[in-house]
């Protein structure tokens, strides 16, 4: 379960709705609805902490394309759009955990002289965790669409890496090391054989 533990003296902050555009609007609608069903979100009429919805190009990828001068340069592409919460207020007044992340590069070197990998994407792995009862009115956000808190742990906010990797180090304790590797929710299980990766699966 994570939990948001405020500094001493940390006020408060209620932001205004943004104004959003026809699309962005269908887009955001979309996510809430898919959020309610999930059971991931809930309204909520009455918080002190009210942050804003946002939504943000998803990138993937690098191409050349030709700038207006006809010079070559690099740009992302865009395939979609992604519905964000700006927790900035209160992310600046959290008390930061200050639990370890592991380095990607000690993790691929754990993995020299394997032979067999398989690599894994934690599905929704945040929204698989619980956000304690207590601060949910804190991580409250603003839409055209009404007012809504998580009851599950959401991106965003500062503490939430560190969480899931606590849970993700609990939970795979025993394999960590001997036939996986986890960073945050990318999952390597890997093996000498085929058999014995596909085994470790």
């Amino acid at each position: 379960m994570h939990s948001i533990y405020l500094e001493e003296g940390a006020r408060t902050s209620r932001e205004p709705q943004r104004r959003l555009n026809l699309n962005m609007m269908e887009i955001v609608k979309k996510e809430i609805l898919k959020w309610l069903a999930a059971d991931i979100i809930y309204p909520i009429s009455d918080s002190k902490w009210v942050s804003l919805i946002q939504v943000v190009p998803k990138k993937l990828g690098i191409t050349i394309i030709k700038n207006e001068n006809g010079d070559e340069i690099q740009t992302r592409l865009t395939i979609g759009w992604r519905v964000c919460i700006d927790y900035k207020k209160l992310n600046s007044v959290t008390r930061k955990d200050h639990f370890p992340l592991p380095f990607t590069n000690q993790i691929l070197e754990k993995l020299v002289g394997k032979n067999f990998f398989c690599f894994l994407d934690g599905y929704f792995g945040y929204n698989q965790i619980y956000i304690n009862p207590l601060d949910q009115e804190k991580i409250t956000f603003t839409c055209p669409f009404g007012t809504f808190t998580f009851k599950h742990m959401p991106f965003g906010l500062c503490n939430a890496p560190a969480t899931f990797q606590t849970c993700m180090l609990s939970i795979f304790s025993d394999m960590i090391g001997k036939c996986m590797e986890i960073f945050m929710d990318d999952f390597c299980v890997f093996g000498e054989s085929f058999d014995e990766c596909l085994n470790h699966l």
